[in-house]
């Protein structure tokens, strides 16, 4: 059931949210405003919950505000394949053209707060030719999240298709810290993965023995350092020029 915060409660938890729009473009104060009253009203989902599901049909436009969660498409015999992983301020179920029938699930990967838009506008505002359906003036920002999530999705499609375990997965650690930096969620040189082996083989399309050798390859050659759920990249260079990591340029420079 949706919940209310405190004001100051409510900054924090859409905090990642604002952050990430703002480095795709600068948010106006008003804009801020709106996206903090997201955080009036809450929802909480368990690890394992379902957020949307597959064949379901579109669903409403939602903010993860804390939490991880990612989406997937289940074959019939069990294995899953991930197809990407949400963080906080990721968005979902703002496709400028949703289909009645959703070819991926959402799942929760850690307890997640979310907070669904209504006023922000319909799936089919998220595209700059439809400011009429967007009173608020987040369209831009809507198809340029759009865009960053396109370009993160071909660089998985990449990585899936060709390149090795050991460059799947520094690729996938640098990808992580950038996008978690943008959020202020990382610093320098670390960020908190709470993410199983179980989870980074069914997105990286390895075994979970894959995973867990390539890791300690990375551990060995001293250019991670992994302690529970936080990782250390030791030598980021090095890790950039085996993954050929290209970070995204964005809009505003982030």
């Amino acid at each position: 059931m949706p919940t209310r915060t405190s004001g100051a409660s409510a900054v924090a938890m859409t905090g990642a949210v604002s952050r990430r729009l703002n480095a795709l473009k600068p948010l106006s104060p008003a804009q801020v405003q709106r996206i903090e009253a997201l955080g009036e009203r809450l929802e909480a989902a368990a690890p394992g919950a379902m957020l949307q599901t597959e064949g379901g049909g579109p669903m409403r436009p939602t903010f993860i505000l804390s939490g991880w969660a990612c989406r997937q498409r289940l074959l019939p015999d069990g294995r899953r394949q991930i197809f990407s992983i949400l963080i906080p301020g990721d968005a979902v179920g703002f496709c400028a053209d949703p289909s009645p029938i959703s070819s991926a699930s959402a799942v929760a990967l850690t307890k997640v707060t979310l907070a669904t838009v209504e006023p922000l506008g319909s799936p089919a505002a998220a595209s700059p030719s439809n400011r009429a359906q967007d009173p608020w003036g987040f369209a831009d920002h809507m198809w340029l999240s759009a865009c960053l999530e396109e370009g993160l999705l071909l660089d998985h499609i990449v990585r899936l298709g060709r390149q090795t375990a050991y460059e799947r997965t520094a690729h996938l650690l640098l990808e992580l810290h950038w996008r978690l930096a943008l959020i202020g969620q990382a610093d320098q040189r670390g960020f908190t993965m709470p993410l199983t082996q179980e989870v980074l083989a069914d997105f990286l399309g390895l075994s979970i023995v894959h995973v867990n050798r390539t890791l300690q390859q990375l551990r060995r050659e001293r250019l991670i350092e992994m302690s529970g759920s936080k990782v250390v990249l030791l030598d980021a260079p090095q890790l950039t020029e085996i993954a050929d990591y290209q970070p995204p340029t964005l809009e505003h420079g982030a």
